[in-house]
């Protein structure tokens, strides 16, 4: 019997996988009967379940999907696991395994085929789907000068140390960006005082960049600037005003209450017989 497998997506008519599986099978010398599949929007799962129950051995899957699949699998590998989407299942008894090879293939084209080499040079990835997943760590393993992605969201995956380790393993230079809280908290910053303090009336504590140091080696010290109207009264004397004067300025006066505007219609007094 021969085995079964299938291509799975939605809108998936315009698709020539079968044609192509059925050529690559028949040159290899397989027996396999490769089929396309539109599947349910929303009822993925029910769909390559369906499939894998009536002994299909395999799936290949397309938009909208790949992220449904990678649900699906009991096993992903790490390429799928980093990515987050999945192209490739496999059904083995109660296992379903699964594999991206988006990014291995998308690089392969580029590399070898086309003649473009990564290394040293700035890549752009324009996309927000299962491929631009698939495609981030084949194309960091080339080691580009930058790579940018216009992913939204996906580095928000993982924490800053997984990424960290991912550069480490590709030897990558890589540090983690600081949260604006925990700058303090820095051991250099600490070390040469980068951060100073104060305390404020109104505000509590202050903690800001100091200023820089002098060429003599010493900072000077920092201070508050004068509050609004901290100096009124010394202003107001030196221009001439005197203390009455100055006291009626400053003495804080009730707010001013405003006037009813009254009916400009006359209104007719009564008058007694």
């Amino acid at each position: 019997m021969s085995d079964q497998y299938a291509v799975i997506g939605n809108p998936i008519g315009h698709t020539k996988s079968p044609l192509i599986h059925g050529m690559f099978a028949e040159a290899t010398g397989q027996d396999i009967v490769y089929t396309a599949i539109e599947g349910r929007i929303g009822q993925f799962a029910e769909d390559a379940q369906a499939f894998r129950v009536a002994g299909g051995r395999g799936m290949n899957v397309t938009a909208p999907f790949k992220l449904d699949a990678f649900a699906f699998a009991t096993e992903r590998s790490p390429r799928a696991s980093l990515a987050g989407a999945v192209n490739a299942l496999k059904f083995d008894g109660e296992r379903v395994l699964a594999e991206n090879f988006d990014g291995v293939g998308l690089t392969r084209d580029v590399v070898e085929n086309q003649g473009c080499a990564m290394r040293g040079k700035r890549v752009l990835i324009l996309g927000a789907g299962g491929a631009t997943r698939g495609a981030l760590l084949p194309f960091l393993e080339q080691q580009p000068s930058e790579l940018l992605e216009l992913a939204c969201g996906f580095t928000r995956r993982h924490d800053t140390a997984h990424w960290l380790a991912v550069c480490a393993r590709l030897e990558i230079p890589a540090a983690p960006v600081a949260r604006l809280d925990s700058l303090p908290q820095d051991p250099h910053l600490a070390q040469t005082g980068f951060f100073e303090q104060l305390q404020d009336e109104a505000m509590g504590t202050l903690r800001f960049p100091g200023v820089p140091v002098r060429f003599d080696g010493h900072r000077p010290a920092v201070a508050m600037p004068p509050r609004l109207g901290a100096h009124t009264r010394e202003l107001l004397a030196e221009a001439g005003c005197s203390p009455a004067q100055i006291d009626a300025v400053m003495t804080p006066q009730p707010p001013a209450v405003p006037r009813r505007q009254h009916d400009a219609t006359a209104v007719p007094t009564p008058t007694t017989p």
